[in-house]
């Protein structure tokens, strides 16, 4: 991937940020929203960082690599996360976009401009936004947020899935894979489960 994307939005604008989340689908666990803002005219020149795309794309091997040249190559960056318990208070699609916003007021500086991955947005900022389907694997600083974005969210699961065992969230992030299902199903939910996701396996109802 390269920064084609952000060469011409550069000829008019000086600080450009990508901004992506990961957890929007598992049933347990935070949202996570990650900020990347690069120098202006950045040409990635690391050979990982040529590498880099939609995170969903990538093997955990390949994305835990990128992450220190993302975080080397970057301006700023920041990650933020909202908790299961305010998914829950105040529905998915909200908690996303405080996430989102979140990550953005972490930033050392304020960008001229944001470009999100997805069709949606909302912020109080007064900063100008594009959203861009499809974005992380179109344009390079919104992959490196995504990249940010799924590690951070990864590391969080791995450490519920020692806090609960049970559940098998550092294989599969609380997605709803058969196994977690099945671990619902027989042990109930634990206190990270969003309890407004409902299962129609188990005979739940939205």
């Amino acid at each position: 991937m390269n920064t084609n994307y952000e060469w011409p939005l550069w000829q008019h604008t000086e600080l450009i940020c990508g901004i992506d989340e990961a957890g929007r689908g598992p049933l347990a666990g935070p949202v996570v929203a990650a900020a990347a803002l690069f120098p202006r005219w950045f040409k990635p020149d690391d050979t990982l960082l040529e590498l880099l795309d939609d995170s969903k794309k990538l093997t955990a091997r390949e994305r835990n690599e990128l992450v220190p040249a993302i975080k080397n190559a970057a301006l700023s960056w920041s990650v933020a996360s909202v908790e299961h318990n305010i998914i829950d208070s105040i529905n998915i699609l909200q908690a996303t976009m405080l996430a989102m916003n979140n990550a953005i007021a972490l930033l050392p500086c304020v960008p001229d401009l944001l470009l999100v991955d997805g069709n949606r947005f909302s912020t109080k900022l007064s900063i100008p936004y594009n959203t861009i389907i499809k974005g992380d694997s179109k344009v390079f600083s919104i992959a490196a947020a995504s990249v940010l974005a799924k590690t951070h969210r990864d590391e969080i699961m791995v450490l519920y899935g020692s806090k609960f065992p049970l559940y098998g969230f550092e294989r599969h992030a609380g997605y709803a894979t058969k196994a977690h299902v099945e671990a619902i199903r027989q042990h109930g939910r634990c206190p990270i489960h969003r309890v407004s996701f409902k299962l129609r396996q188990l005979g739940e109802k939205p």
